[in-house]
């Protein structure tokens, strides 16, 4: 599986680069060179996570964060690292010093204080999607069905015990957790499950990229903000990303990629 073999690259580069942010402290001023004699920027991320990143057809990681992320290390002079990470170990990645952030699609909100965060940068949804006629039409037609939802994430935690749609998650039959939206959205299309609870973005992407037999609930699950997460304390390296993000919105860099990616309507920089 893509994922597990990316986890232990990410694993193994700690032994031949260091991250930008000291392990210590979070600092950057210890960062290591690459052999380019390029300071490292190293940027944790879900490779199966389109539009914000994923491989592409030519075996390359991309996607609008991987791609802002280039931008800001063009105006840094640093060489970006792309770490694709299992998302449910993003933690342990991050305080390990393995990676310098978590950049992909990250919601903020319910996590404001366990990481340093950059302003916001994207409004995001969480929503569910369903096969046009599996006669599900809104969140209550739900009752007693299966449902999936990618471990780790901001919409299993909205469903899990304790989160805002906890009283929601207990109509269902299950509640069934797949390690990304790709394998869920295959499950999906299987039947083996008859919804899929995922961030708006990557739902109008996988329905985009599949053949015209999905849909979004009108109903959502609920609003909320993406940013990127630093490891707690290190605001040196998360201020500079901040002024960077800024002039790249100021220049038109974020709007032009946005269009790119289909995500345009989502952007809350400036606002």
């Amino acid at each position: 599986m893509r994922k597990l073999v990316a986890l232990a690259l990410s694993c193994a580069m700690v032994f031949s680069m260091t991250a930008c942010g000291s392990k210590d402290n979070g600092s950057k001023d210890n960062g290591s060179k690459s052999d380019s004699g390029k300071t490292t920027f190293t940027v944790g991320f879900d490779a199966e996570y389109p539009p914000y990143g994923y491989m592409d057809d030519s075996g390359e990681y991309t996607g609008f964060d991987l791609e802002l992320a280039q931008a800001v290390c063009d105006i840094e002079g640093w060489e970006l690292v792309k770490t694709p990470i299992d998302w449910d170990s993003k933690d342990l990645e991050l305080n390990n010093g393995n990676i310098d952030c978590i950049w992909n699609g990250f919601t903020m909100n319910g996590r404001e204080d366990d990481y340093t965060w950059s302003d916001p940068y994207v409004n995001n949804e969480q929503v569910m999607i369903v096969a046009k006629d599996s006669g599900i039409k809104k969140l209550a037609d739900l009752k007693d069905k299966y449902v999936g939802v990618q471990a780790g994430s901001a919409a299993l935690g909205l469903l899990k015990e304790g989160g805002d749609q906890e009283d929601l998650a207990k109509t269902f039959a299950d509640l069934q957790e797949y390690a990304d939206y790709n394998t869920a959205f295959a499950e999906l299309q299987a039947g083996t499950v008859d919804a899929v609870a995922m961030d708006i973005g990557v739902a109008k992407y996988q329905i985009e990229s599949r053949d015209d037999g999905y849909e979004i609930l009108d109903e959502k699950l609920n609003s909320e903000q993406y940013a990127i997460g630093f490891k707690k304390g290190n605001t040196e390296l998360r201020d500079k990303v901040n002024a960077d993000i800024k002039k790249l919105y100021e220049d038109g860099t974020v709007t032009k990629l946005a269009e790119k990616y289909g995500i345009d309507d989502m952007i809350c920089l400036g606002e």
